[in-house]
Order: C-alpha cells, then sequence, then structure tokens
C-alpha cells in the first residue's frame, strides 16, 4: 500500500512558548537567545510568547519584554496565544499580526485553564476575531484536549468539530487541534482530521501533538497520509501543559524534521542548525531534554572507524 504524501510541510516552532511555559521560569535575555537562535534555523513560523496574566503563568510574564528585545528574523511569521480578548489587545498592541486563540473541547480543562466554560470561551473568541480582524490581523482557533481530557477522559469527535466549527463561523482563519494530553493514536487522528476536512474542507488544519506516550510521530506520519501539511513542534521536546498532569513533552521539532525530511517531505528546516538550538535549549533549562535526535544526531552522521 502506499500514500501519496505532502511535498512540503509547514513547521510551527511553539518551544519559545508552548515550550518553556511548562519550564521554571528562565531569565528574559535566555529567552530573547533562543528564540533568536531559532529564528536562524529557516523554520517560517514561530510562537513567540503569550499573553496571559501572570500569576495564572509566571514563565511568560516577561512577554512584552522578550517580543520587543527580538531579532525578529523578516523570513519568520511570528504569533502570540491569546486566552482571552485583553491578552488579544496587548498583543496587537505589541505588533503581533497573527494571534491564536486558545479553548478547551473539554469543559473541566477549559475551567481549569481559563476559568469559564466552553461556550463563554467561543462568545469570547467571536470578539478576538472580530478586533483581530479589524485591525489587520489573523486568528487561529485552538481546540485543546482534542483527542481526550485528563480530567473527563475521550471527548467525542463531534464535539471537537463542533468547537472548532463554531469558532470558524464566527471568522476563525484556520483551526488547529491539540493533544494536549499525549492521548491520540493514528486510528484518533485519522478519525479527527478526516470529520473535520469533510466538514470544513476550506479552512487550514493544523496539528499539535505530544509524544507523552510515545505516538507523536506515530501522530504525525497518519496526518501526513491523510494530505495534512501543517504541524507544530517544540524544539528539544520542550513543553506540556500546566493544567494536564503528567502531560510533558511536544513532539521535538528536530525529529519531526528528521523523519520527514527522510521521507522526501521538504520543511525548509536546516536540520544541524536546530539540533544546535535544541542543545541551547537543554542549557537554559538546565536538565536533560526527551528529544532522540538530540541525542544521536541525524542517521547520516558516521563515526570514524
Amino acid at each position: 500500500m502506499s500514500w501519496e504524501l505532502p511535498d512540503r510541510i509547514s513547521v510551527r516552532e511553539v518551544g519559545p512558548r508552548d515550550g518553556l511555559q511548562n519550564e521554571d521560569p528562565v531569565p528574559t535575555d535566555a529567552k530573547v537567545a533562543l528564540l533568536d537562535a531559532l529564528s536562524g534555523t529557516g523554520v517560517q513560523r514561530i510562537e513567540a510568547v503569550s499573553f496571559v496574566r501572570p500569576s495564572a503563568i509566571p514563565q511568560m510574564a516577561d512577554a512584552d519584554e522578550v517580543w520587543k528585545r527580538a531579532a525578529r528574523a523578516p523570513s519568520v511569521r511570528y504569533s502570540a496565544l491569546v486566552p482571552n480578548l485583553r491578552g488579544a489587545l496587548r498583543a496587537l498592541d505589541a505588533g503581533f499580526t497573527e494571534l491564536e486563540a486558545v479553548v478547551s473541547a473539554s469543559q473541566t480543562h477549559n475551567r481549569k485553564n481559563v476559568n469559564r466554560s466552553t461556550g463563554e470561551s467561543l462568545d469570547e473568541i467571536a470578539e478576538i476575531i472580530a478586533v483581530a480582524h479589524d485591525r489587520g490581523a489573523t486568528v487561529q482557533v485552538i481546540v485543546s484536549t482534542a483527542w481526550g481530557c485528563p480530567y473527563e477522559g475521550d471527548v467525542p469527535v463531534s464535539r471537537v468539530v463542533a468547537v472548532a466549527g463554531r469558532a470558524i463561523a464566527d471568522g476563525a482563519d484556520s483551526a488547529s487541534f491539540g493533544d494536549t494530553t499525549g492521548m491520540a493514536t493514528p486510528t484518533r487522528v485519522r478519525a479527527l482530521a478526516g470529520a473535520f476536512r469533510s466538514a470544513h474542507p476550506d479552512t487550514g488544519l493544523n496539528l499539535h501533538f505530544h509524544n507523552t506516550r510515545g505516538t507523536g510521530l506515530a501522530n504525525v506520519l497518519a496526518a501526513l497520509e491523510l494530505g495534512v501539511a501543517d504541524f507544530d513542534a517544540s524544539v528539544g521536546g520542550l513543553g506540556g501543559c500546566p493544567y494536564a498532569p503528567g502531560a510533558t513533552g511536544n513532539i521535538a521539532t528536530e525529529e519531526l524534521v528528521h523523519m520527514v525530511e527522510d521521507m522526501g517531505v521538504a520543511t525548509g528546516i536546516d536540520l544541524d542548525a536546530m539540533i544546535a538550538a535544541a542543545a541551547e535549549a537543554e542549557g537554559i533549562v538546565g536538565r536533560e531534554l526527551p528529544s532522540q535526535v538530540l541525542r544521536a544526531g541525524p542517521r547520516t552522521r558516521t563515526i570514524a572507524p
């Protein structure tokens, strides 16, 4: 059996935001240095910061300063995650033109995350979309706990598609499904991605996988076989979710690049530069990161006899 894989995928690097928000707070200088290092890897999109209450996510308390000091490569599109309208206004005032508005498909996780119901978050996302569009910015709706919730268990595909569909009806420019808890498997990926694309064939779809249970890259392959060509990944495998116990570890950007490039799928990312950035990230957080490619290097690396 053979599949027609995309010739190229778009990778959004989320380490500076999703990665670092799950670590002990690191100095602003280190955040800027990592962001600038990633900007030089050839990656075309980076989730730079999130604009949240410092009391909720102290790791992002210096978002304005990080963004102000970042080098901002002209070849890179930078985005900011916003949990509410106040955060969206801060992001727009800071100059961001790409926003990510997050809502959980699970009611319980949404209340843990932003202290409101899923419906209330969707109501505010509609306001965010209107304000952002009025100021020339785009908004992607990110649906978290798309493949399951640590509090509620499985979340029905129909509910996830409906949550995304509500935001799309309100004008969201694209959608992303987040495997917040690492509960996705290839069969479940095919079911959700297939259902969404059937319902919204003209809406861009991004997928955000964690490797919590070791299925991250298998899930990417399942999505590639459906023609999905837009993925999040985090340098070194940094990341997780503060409100999903045990959900550590996004898929590592260098592992994603290593796999798909060897399959003939282009990313535009310099693998050696991304591995170097992963080593820098490891030094910044002061612990060994889970990336296997960071440890072993690419498959083409040889050892002198």
